[in-house]
């Protein structure tokens, strides 16, 4: 289907405009034909090449761009372009059928997992891409339990069907495997590999058949009598899975009646909806085959605004839990998810507007801030191209340019009705290395630049050491710490020299004990005092610092104990070992007494730092490092050569498996062992292996590696 007859079969009237975006005669669309979606995917499995379809078919742009070419609409970055994958999730919004579809291109690389996080907590509903061949991968894990952490509706879509050795039903297979997920083919391929040339749609049990390579022709028939059995074979599937969560199609069932397409089809949506059902379609997208069934997937089974539960927030004068619903006519709530600095027009903050009305030049309230902003101008993005508009409405995505104040998951309210929504959970860096400016005017340069890229990015990390008077940089890994230091030189033009990468080691205490924390000082007139006596144990894997209360009888007054939770937290940042962070303890304030002149917030804070820093030390510390999951896939002649290149880098491989053509080495090591690991693992199989890895857990090193990172 070309793109005249793409636009037409969308039943819609366009003008010819600003060669942007196709405006629609009548561009009111309501809240239930609205679509906030986001497309996820491991690296490679087709993820943007199937979001630049989606822009095609629907007249959004008018040439496809590739991702080998560097020639993709939602990959604008140079750096991207020049890598073939995507660093920075990029909105746009396009027309099918009615359907105003707002969608959200995420990384799929681990090391830009923020990416897909955020744009999770305010999306309504997804698309996660497999590849065919290469089945769930690592990062389809991690973005799978992100969706699920965020309850985000999702269908599935196994792309790469033309390519040597794709299995749609062993990817099925792995879905329900290695996701625990409820996967369902509402599309069986007809053909795979260079014969994959159709469809069968099994909700309406009929064949689409494509008439060219290219995918662009296709023709809808009865289903070939060679593939009769097995389509009627997986609609039964298909209803039986039905027929288990929705009543409608139990009843049928029961009493033997015929079932709809149209009561298939709500049933589908029903339970998408409620995150029960996952519908599997197929395609490829770089061939145009499957596309356009999946943006009619999109409409008929992901959900609108209206669909999921009204979003909910603290109201901070009575603190009692608020919802907010889809509607304009509701106070108007928002998150701020994603900020970026645009070279031409600065700042540019990207909101979900779950209620309500945001008008440009308007006032709103940052409620996590309390602080008043003024909104300059509201655009709609199309990746890094905008378009001016006056006014947001509920269930809309925009960028707002003018406001500074604003962070990554801020809440902005109207003022007069406040609430409080949940915000974001960002991952810890652990990947660190010092970075330094060539010269005078570079210094100022390099302080600016960082703090633009530490707005736009929450797991990335500045900090400064005063020991060394070194600038310390801090990330997600290796290939995200290149990226930053890239984007210096180029965008922000700095001339900086980078040191090599460091692990981000941590601090824990393996036993209980009681500290005492005084601090005392007189000096003639008024002055200081804090005693704070801390309970200090071991706390729970990636718990991070937890603090409690339990002062009973006023031995300190109320206005103290935040102050001490201060100095607690202020002095935990310093580990007694090697000066590296500690984390996992739970911290109690049991006792300690107070001055009624010579006692200050300082003197407390002061007081809660020296009892932990001196339990800390009573409490036998150890060391921790980052322990990275890894997965290795390798032909079957390297296997021997990299599983023992492995073993000498301390990791413990947990299985070894056969997929497609090659096997999977899992396992976990530590981080420190692994870099510059690209390189050695394409050494070792002359290019024809290569892994992933994502953060898993902290462990303790080792004695002996630990005794060379401790102070002496």
């Amino acid at each position: 289907m070309g793109l005249a007859a793409a636009q037409k079969a969308q039943g819609m009237d366009f003008i010819k405009g600003d060669g942007e975006r196709p405006i629609k005669m009548t561009d009111i669309v309501r809240l239930k034909n609205m679509r906030n979606i986001g497309v996820m995917a491991h690296i490679d499995a087709g993820k943007t090449t199937t979001t630049e379809r989606i822009l095609f078919y629907t007249g959004r742009i008018y040439k496809i761009g590739e991702v080998d070419e560097g020639t993709t609409t939602m990959d604008w970055m140079v750096q991207e372009q020049e890598r073939g994958i995507t660093i920075t999730s990029a909105s746009t919004t396009c027309y099918w059928k009615g359907y105003r579809i707002n969608v959200i291109d995420t990384p799929g690389h681990v090391d830009f997992t923020i990416e897909v996080e955020r744009s999770l907590r305010v999306l309504d509903g997804g698309i996660v891409v497999f590849c065919a061949v290469g089945g769930v991968e690592p990062q389809t894990e991690t973005v799978w339990r992100q969706a699920d952490r965020y309850s985000v509706p999702r269908i599935a879509f196994i792309n790469k069907m033309d390519r040597v050795g794709c299995d749609f039903f062993g990817t099925l297979k792995q879905m329900r495997e290695r996701l625990g997920a409820n996967a369902v083919p509402i599309q069986i391929p007809i053909g795979a590999e260079n014969n994959f040339n159709g469809i069968i749609d099994l909700v309406r049990m009929k064949a689409i058949i494509y008439q060219n390579e290219a995918g662009m022709e296709m023709k809808e028939s009865e289903i070939p009598s060679d593939m009769e059995s097995i389509a009627k074979k997986f609609h039964s599937q298909l209803l039986e899975s039905l027929a288990e969560l929705d009543e409608t199609i139990l009843s049928r069932f029961v009493h033997n009646e015929p079932v709809t397409e149209e009561e298939i089809k709500k049933a589908i949506r029903d339970v998408t909806i409620k995150n029960t059902f996952i519908p599997v379609l197929c395609g490829t997208a770089f061939r145009n085959k499957g596309v356009q069934l999946l943006l009619d997937a999109v409409c008929d089974y992901l959900p609108s605004p209206l669909d999921i539960p009204p979003v909910k927030g603290i109201n901070p004068l009575s603190q009692e839990v608020q919802e907010r619903d889809a509607s304009d006519d509701e106070p108007l709530s928002s998150l701020a998810f994603k900020i970026i600095a645009d070279p031409y027009v600065g700042k540019l903050t990207y909101f979900r507007i779950y209620s309500g009305v945001l008008k440009s030049g308007s006032y709103i309230y940052n409620m996590s801030k309390d602080k008043r902003e003024r909104v300059g101008k509201l655009l709609q993005m199309h990746a890094n191209k905008q378009t001016i508009i006056q006014e947001a409405h509920a269930g809309d995505i925009v960028a707002v340019v003018g406001i500074k104040e604003t962070k990554t998951g801020d809440t902005i309210c109207d003022e007069k009705h406040p609430i409080l929504l949940e915000s974001m959970h960002f991952p810890e860096p652990v990947v660190s290395m010092s970075i330094e400016p060539m010269t005078k005017v570079d210094q100022e340069k390099l302080g600016i630049a960082l703090n633009r890229l530490q707005e736009e990015d929450p797991s990335f990390r500045v900090s400064y050491n005063q020991e060394t008077g070194e600038t310390i940089i801090s990330g997600m890994g290796e290939l995200h710490l290149e990226i930053i230091v890239d984007r210096l030189l180029r965008e922000f033009k700095v001339g900086a020299r980078v040191g090599k990468p460091l692990v981000a080691y941590k601090e824990t205490i393996t036993r209980k004990v009681e500290s005492v924390g005084k601090f005392i000082q007189q000096s003639g007139g008024r002055g200081q005092y804090g005693h704070a006596v801390l309970e200090i144990e071991p706390g729970e894997k990636g718990s991070g610092i937890i603090f409690e209360n339990k002062i009973r009888g006023g031995s300190i007054p109320r206005e103290f104990i935040n102050p001490v939770k201060d100095g607690v937290l202020s002095s935990a940042q310093t580990g007694q070992l090697a000066g590296y962070p500690i984390i996992d303890i739970v911290v109690r304030l049991v006792d300690g007494s107070f001055h009624s002149v010579d006692s200050s917030e300082l003197a407390f804070k002061m007081a809660g730092a020296i009892a932990l820093s001196e339990g800390v030390k009573k409490a036998s510390p150890v060391l921790l490092e980052p322990i990275m999951k890894i997965e290795a896939l390798t032909p079957d002649e390297y296997m021997g050569e990299i599983i023992g290149d492995l073993n000498s880098r301390r990791c413990k491989i947990e299985s070894i498996s056969d997929r497609s053509n090659v096997k999977v080495i899992k396992g976990f090591v530590p981080l420190s062992e692994m870099f510059g690991y690209t390189t050695q693992i394409r050494s070792l199989s002359q290019g024809h292996a290569n892994h992933t890895m994502e953060p898993s857990h902290y462990s303790e090193v080792p004695k002996h590696i630990a005794e060379k990172l401790l102070i002496k």
